[in-house]
């Protein structure tokens, strides 16, 4: 069964290297096999990727009771919460990250790479990092595979209209944009130097997304 061979690496892998990222965890807790990371909604990412894609960066909460290859690494938690889940995927979702990411990625994300990522640190109390944590956490839970995640969050789970669901995509880059403390400006500038598209048909939706996104950021505090 694959839970079984799951927890039996996982606990040679935090016997023999301690300081491998299982071994963050108490031994209790390693040797619950409920505690198995595929039982939970997890942040993955997908590993093959390059800086000319319209994406760099591709990740989501996977559902729970989901299996996942090597192409696709994802994040443990050995502290924190579902809440601090949620803001580091409204950060690595975000186009201003994306941007940063497009600098350094040439065929491939790994950890490696991805850990060295500015990610901006704000108080809980913040109110953007709320906001945040609120636009993502919703964006993240499609339907009742996620209700418990949801739950712990504080939003709703199901699916979004296409219109509110764009809509909160682009006032989540304004807000994480704010966090980062870019400027109107700056936001312009990594929208029109994100991506080489085909032709005009194809970027004028990039543009307009870009001048609804940055008409936000002008109105945050």
């Amino acid at each position: 069964m694959v839970t079984k061979h799951l927890q039996a690496k996982r606990l040679r892998s935090g016997k023999s290297r301690p300081s491998s990222a299982h071994g963050e965890f108490p031994i209790a807790h390693r040797r619950d096999e409920k505690t198995l990371p595929c039982y939970a909604p997890r942040i993955a990412f997908r590993d093959v990727s390059r800086a000319t894609d319209t994406r760099t960066v591709r990740a989501a909460l996977v559902p729970p009771r989901v299996f996942l290859t090597n192409q696709a690494p994802y994040v443990l938690w050995p502290a924190g919460d579902e809440c601090d889940q949620a803001f580091l995927l409204a950060v690595l979702s975000s186009v201003p990250l994306d941007w940063y990411a497009r600098r350094l990625v040439e065929v491939s994300l790994n950890y490696f790479i991805l850990n060295p990522f500015p990610v901006p640190r704000p108080p809980r109390t913040n109110p953007h990092w709320r906001r945040a944590v609120a636009l993502a956490g919703r964006l993240a839970c499609p339907d009742e595979r996620f209700a418990d995640w949801a739950k712990a969050v504080g939003v709703p789970d199901g699916p979004l209209p296409p219109a509110e669901k764009q809509a909160m995509i682009e006032e989540l880059d304004a807000v994480v944009a704010h966090l980062y403390g870019l400027s109107p400006d700056q936001l312009i500038h990594i929208f029109d130097t994100f991506h080489e598209w085909p032709d005009d048909a194809q970027q004028r939706p990039w543009n307009d997304r870009r001048d609804r996104t940055v008409a936000i950021l002008r109105g945050l505090a």
